[in-house]
């Protein structure tokens, strides 16, 4: 068994709202020095066998399909470290 990361951030392009909104709120947290943040989303497959070439194509499907919208949303595939 082998875990996959699917790591998904806005393109950077798109506005990030809620980066923002966090970027604003530290420094009211006593937080200094975070010039911008962005907010993403991480992902945590577990596949039956190893993570070869195949396996990780599959994952990158499942990515483009369900858990990114590609459209506005850029996604990295990586192999976690056990």
């Amino acid at each position: 068994m082998a875990r996959v990361i699917v790591d998904v951030m806005l393109k950077p392009e798109i506005l990030d709202a809620q980066g923002q909104a966090i970027a604003r709120a530290l420094p009211r947290l006593g937080f200094s020095g975070v010039s911008s943040v962005r907010q993403g989303k991480r992902f945590e497959v577990e596949i039956e066998g190893p993570a070869d070439e195949a396996a990780l194509d599959e994952v990158r499907k499942m990515a483009e399909t369900l858990l990114a919208n590609t459209v506005i949303e850029d996604f990295t595939v990586t192999v976690a470290d056990e």
